[in-house]
C-alpha cells in the first residue's frame, strides 16, 4: 500500500497548523487507496540544519539526521500543510526538508496551503524547492484564506468545495506516488 506523510510544516505557537492538519488527516482516514501518517516538523526537534557535510553527500552524522532520514525515506508521496510566512515556507519547513537529500528523490507532493493569501506563495517556494530534490509536485492543491476560511483567524470552517479540493489533491498524489515507485525500484 502506498504510503503518505502529511508534513505539517508551521511550529509556531497557537499555530492553526494542527486545525488544518488534522482535517486533512480526517478526510484521508476515509481512503481505503493509500495509508497517511501525519508528521509534524514542531515534533521533530531538529536544530538548524548542523550537519558538517552536504546532504547530497548521504553520510549522516547525528542521531536526529538519520532518525528523520529513515521517517521521510518510508514515504512514497507527501501531502505538505503550510502557512505561508512573508511570501515563502517557514524556516522549520525549509529546515526539515534542507536536512535530506536523495530520501525525497523520485516521490509525489501535494499542497495544502492557508494564510492572508491562502498560502499560494508558499506552495510555489515549495515547488521550486522540491523540484530540486526530485520531487513530482501535482498540479491540484488546495487554498485556505485567513479571512473566508476561518472564524477569527482560528477557527477553521472547511466547505464542502474544500473537502471536494482535497480529494482531487489525494487521488494526484497516490497516482503520481504510484507511478513513481516503478521509478525508485529497479
Amino acid at each position: 500500500m502506498l504510503k503518505v506523510a502529511i508534513i505539517l510544516g508551521s511550529t509556531r505557537p497557537n499555530r492553526v497548523g494542527p486545525i488544518v492538519a488534522n482535517w486533512v488527516r480526517e478526510i484521508a482516514a476515509q481512503r481505503t487507496d493509500a495509508e497517511f501518517e501525519l508528521v509534524d516538523v514542531a515534533e521533530l526537534g531538529l536544530p538548524l540544519l548542523d550537519a558538517p557535510l552536504p546532504p547530497a553527500v548521504g553520510q549522516y552524522a547525528n542521531q536526529h539526521t538519520k532518525d528523520w532520514a529513515a521517517k521521510v525515506d518510508s514515504f512514497d508521496a507527501y501531502v505538505f500543510v503550510t502557512p505561508e510566512y512573508n511570501h515563502s515556507v517557514p524556516a522549520a519547513l525549509k529546515n526539515a526538508i534542507d536536512y535530506l537529500f536523495v530520501e525525497w528523490h523520485n516521490k509525489a507532493a501535494g499542497f495544502v496551503s492557508y494564510g492572508a493569501a491562502s498560502g499560494i506563495r508558499a506552495v510555489e517556494a515549495l515547488r521550486l524547492i522540491l523540484a530540486e530534490l526530485k520531487v513530482a509536485t501535482v498540479r491540484a492543491q488546495v487554498t485556505l484564506d485567513s479571512y473566508r476560511d476561518f472564524e477569527n483567524f482560528y477557527d477553521f470552517k472547511p466547505t464542502e468545495r474544500h473537502v471536494e479540493a482535497l480529494n482531487v489533491v489525494f487521488d494526484e498524489v497516490v497516482s503520481w506516488g504510484t507511478a513513481l515507485r516503478t521509478v525508485r525500484q529497479p
